[in-house]
């Protein structure tokens, strides 16, 4: 586990590592070029789970379960906000239902955490937790990069969780006819790094104007660009940090 500067959370913790590209999304994604860094640096969990492809570094599709970071949240007495798996998916189709029932007894041993997972496949996500309790302190949500991946949200409202959040993040599209229905929360964010690709701000409104019909806080991450902090993170003159409040931390 570790701290983070992502705007959303105050930690990550990963006990899988590697992932495969499915989507546009994937292209740029932060996650390839960190776990090249570390196995580069001898770093045995990230050995080999990604190859070079031109000037870039792609997954391979190797997993990797790390059982023995199953523990590593109970360490951590002050209560944090944890993204799960920042690189990894733990709905891959090569993580088993019994690993992610682990990371599930984890979650629910230590309650002083809120616990946030994203993932790209929601489909899997809502099959694989019917069996499994849902956690006041854990937030499932799906990544949608453009609007040919929306049908991710209506797997999303599958799941039965206290809190449902989408990341339109890199947002490469517009998603107008995103139905908010049901979700609690959504981050917009640009993408960022080497090859970043451009985000109107007219896509960034159609999401506001859907969080304000569906009543679903609105955080607004970043502008993105090669260099992200020169285009920071106002829109509209202001920033927008808004979370899923108390009292949306309901099921259905």
């Amino acid at each position: 586990m570790a701290d983070t500067s992502i705007e959303w959370t105050d930690a990550t913790w990963n006990p899988v590592a590697g992932c495969t590209v499915i989507s546009p999304g994937c292209t740029n994604c932060y996650a390839m070029r960190m776990a090249a860094r570390l196995d580069a640096m001898g770093v045995k969990k990230y050995r080999s789970l990604t190859r070079k492809s031109g000037k870039r570094a792609v997954w391979t599709g190797k997993i990797r379960l790390d059982r023995e970071a199953l523990g590593i949240p109970a360490r951590w007495k002050k209560p944090r906000r944890i993204f799960v798996n920042s690189m990894s998916d733990l709905f891959h189709e090569a993580v088993p239902a019994e690993f992610v029932a682990a990371v599930w007894t984890a979650m629910q041993a230590t309650p002083q955490h809120t616990f946030q997972i994203l993932t790209k496949r929601p489909d899997r996500m809502a099959d694989i937790t019917v069996p499994l309790p849902v956690l006041h302190n854990v937030w499932l949500g799906t990544s949608v990069e453009n609007g040919d991946y929306i049908g991710r949200i209506d797997d999303l409202r599958r799941v039965n969780a206290s809190v449902r959040f989408v990341s339109f993040e890199p947002l490469l599209g517009s998603v107008a006819q995103a139905d908010l229905s049901g979700i609690h929360w959504a981050i917009v964010g640009g993408e960022s790094g080497p090859r970043s690709r451009p985000m109107s701000e007219e896509w960034v409104r159609e999401i506001e104007v859907a969080c304000r019909a569906a009543k679903t806080a609105f955080f607004f991450k970043q502008w993105g660009g090669v260099r992200k902090k020169s285009t920071g993170r106002h829109y509209r003159g202001r920033t927008f940090d808004e979370m899923p409040r108390a009292r949306e931390l309901q099921f259905g």
